[in-house]
């Protein structure tokens, strides 16, 4: 299967923005685009792996190996290089021992960094904590329970030029039934709602920039709504097929309610948020001569230290 190109379309609609297929590049927009020329350039790091976890321990050393494993290569990839990245592990207070884990892991694995949560924040609030601890200039986003692929992230990170974003989804559910009949029930749903036609919403598997994600509104659940609020950003987005594989450790944080009824209510909330957007270009900017002459000098003292 090819991965599928999607555009905005030029004006909202009365359920919000529809996300139409096309093959060409859509409109450019203020936010970050990537494009051939910035994947070559030598930044560190260019893209952050942001991982929330909670009670994930036995999974964490397969994990980080196996996203090292992927990426590592791409540093001498050529047209598709990627100079460094980090992998940002959040801890969200859990109560096994997955910050000891992580500091284990952290001695061996140079790009590995880890925050660790005061009290359990859920996996919205430490994704978001950990975009913005990221150093990145591109966000990629995984679970810690292994049913990710990590090499994944390959596949997405080379389908990314052109676009504002790469989002997964998944061919093949290896979840019970049950599980796989509420998703897909989920996405049929959301999309009718939304006018959108983004088809796997729940999946974690994404690269998207940093700069568009820290404009999305931050609220429990948001993680299952990535795809729909960068459209409403107006972002040009990419969906390309990704690998899902049978959890191997632990049991779902998630069930009936917290999967599926209260996300009835955030899709209203998101529903509104879409209908509401915030656009603005400035074309000029004044500065005082006070404020000028000061970043001048500023300029002058960073020149003479870099000499």
């Amino acid at each position: 299967m090819t991965a599928r190109g999607y555009h905005t379309s030029a004006s909202a609609s009365r359920t919000g923005f529809s996300l139409r297929r096309s093959h060409e590049e859509g409109a450019r927009h203020p936010g970050a685009r990537i494009d051939d020329s910035m994947l070559d350039q030598r930044q560190l790091p260019v893209l952050s792996v942001v991982v929330p976890a909670r009670n994930e321990a036995p999974n964490l050393p397969q994990l980080i190996d196996e996203i090292v494993a992927a990426l590592r290569p791409l540093r001498h990839s050529g047209t598709h290089g990627l100079s460094a990245f980090e992998v940002v592990v959040v801890d969200d207070a859990s109560t096994d021992e997955t910050s000891p884990v992580l500091m284990k892991l952290s001695d061996g694995c140079p790009e590995l960094r880890w925050l660790s949560l005061a009290t359990t924040a859920g996996q919205s609030c430490a994704t978001a904590v950990g975009i913005r601890a990221a150093r990145g200039t591109w966000i990629a986003t995984l679970d810690a329970d292994l049913q990710n692929d990590p090499a994944d992230l390959v596949r997405l990170w080379k389908a990314l030029p052109g676009y504002h974003g790469a989002l997964g989804w998944r061919r093949i559910r290896h979840d019970v039934f049950s599980k796989r009949l509420i998703s897909h029930w989920a996405n049929q749903v959301r999309n009718a709602v939304l006018g959108q036609a983004i088809r796997d919403t729940g999946c974690s598997v994404r690269i998207f920039s940093r700069d568009m994600a820290l404009r999305l509104p931050t609220f429990h659940g948001m993680h299952r709504f990535m795809g729909p609020l960068l459209l409403r950003e107006g972002c040009n987005l990419i969906q390309v097929p990704v690998n899902h594989r049978p959890r191997q450790n632990g049991c779902s944080h998630y069930n009936l309610w917290n999967r599926s009824l209260c996300v009835i209510v955030d899709l209203l909330g998101v529903s509104w948020l879409l209908r509401r957007p915030v656009r603005y270009q400035v074309i000029r900017q004044w500065q005082s001569p006070e404020e000028i002459v000061e970043s001048s000098l500023e300029d002058t003292v960073a020149a003479r230290y870099c000499a």
